[in-house]
């Protein structure tokens, strides 16, 4: 793991202060509010473009943790989202749909990270990653729809349309980049310079990203900072639900040691990037909605960090 990796929550962090304090001392709102949504679907084209549809087959070799982890987050999460937002959140509908969104979107990148310091099955966790981008796409108006209820209040037309463009264009562009990279200059240098390249662009995009949202909406964090701190709460309950979930599944069907990881791994993550593309894209007139979403990684980062070492450090212990 980089260091640029290792620090990402708290630079996470600094990108939302710096871009408070940009807005508020400054009249530069309009300009960033412009900025966000070209970076984000910059940013899943680079992430998408490091996702290899045939890693599929792997998950032929594990298919229990395979298909438990679909049903955690597909099934489960969405339930235990719709649960945590209408019991603690229910005076503040578009931090709901915030909560909804983050919550329902599993993620596709880096908690192959955090899967491979826990030592945990990284062929299932690659399998899960097209699976998870995939199904996400097709569900994601499904669970906004009947799971946000009057909270939402936006069309079909409306959510799908800025989930082709925030998911299927950046899709689209990263699979057409792959394929003529193959092409120009062969899979060796599509896989380490394009897929390089990709890699090094993911982090400095979502801190741009990050760093104009504030600034476009340093008022809005101003005026709404109590309702923020109160969206702690239900991303803990969260946090400590999910691993106990994965952990209760995994001792169900008797999973391996390294699959058990795997599970609690892409159980815990989330795909923050492209819930918040999702939510500038379909939500622009009620920005506390994506902002809430960038609450998530900052708690969520130190967990899947924590979680990466008490797995592994039970894991080398001697059979008692």
């Amino acid at each position: 793991m980089s260091t640029s990796e290792r620090f990402q929550g708290l630079i996470v962090a600094a990108a939302a202060l710096a871009g408070l304090a940009a807005g508020t001392l400054w009249p530069v709102g309009a300009a960033a509010g412009h900025a966000v949504l070209p970076a984000l679907i910059l940013l899943l084209v680079a992430v998408f473009t490091q996702v290899d549809a045939g890693q599929v087959r792997a998950a032929r070799e594990s298919g229990r943790v395979v298909a438990a982890s679909l049903a955690l987050n597909f099934v489960l999460t969405p339930v235990l989202a719709w649960a945590l937002g209408a019991g603690l959140l229910g005076d503040a509908p578009d931090l709901r749909i915030g909560l909804l969104l983050l919550l329902v979107t599993p993620c596709t990148d880096w908690y192959l990270v955090f899967t491979g310091l826990a030592r945990g099955h990284m062929g299932a966790a690659t399998a899960l990653l097209p699976l998870n981008l995939v199904l996400q796409l097709v569900l994601l108006p499904v669970y906004v729809l009947l799971l946000g209820g009057e909270a939402a209040r936006v069309g079909v037309e409306t959510l799908v349309g800025a989930v082709l463009l925030v998911l299927v264009l950046p899709m689209a562009a990263a699979v057409a980049l792959r394929r003529s990279a193959r092409w120009w200059r062969g899979p060796l240098w599509r896989d380490r310079v394009l897929m390089g390249w990709a890699n090094r662009a993911v982090l400095p995009l979502l801190y741009t990203a990050v760093l104009a949202m504030f600034a476009w909406q340093a008022r809005t964090v101003a005026e709404h900072a109590g309702d923020l701190v109160g969206l702690l709460l239900p991303l803990a309950v969260f946090f400590v639900a999910a691993p106990l979930a994965a952990a209760g599944a995994a001792r169900v069907l008797r999973l391996p040691a390294d699959q058990r990881v795997t599970l609690t791994m892409t159980t815990v993550a989330r795909n923050s990037p492209v819930a918040l593309a999702v939510a500038v894209a379909a939500f622009p007139d009620r920005p506390l909605i994506a902002v809430a979403l960038v609450a998530g990684p900052l708690l969520e980062l130190p967990v899947l960090a924590v979680l990466s070492q008490l797995v592994r450090v039970r894991r080398a212990d001697p059979p008692g």
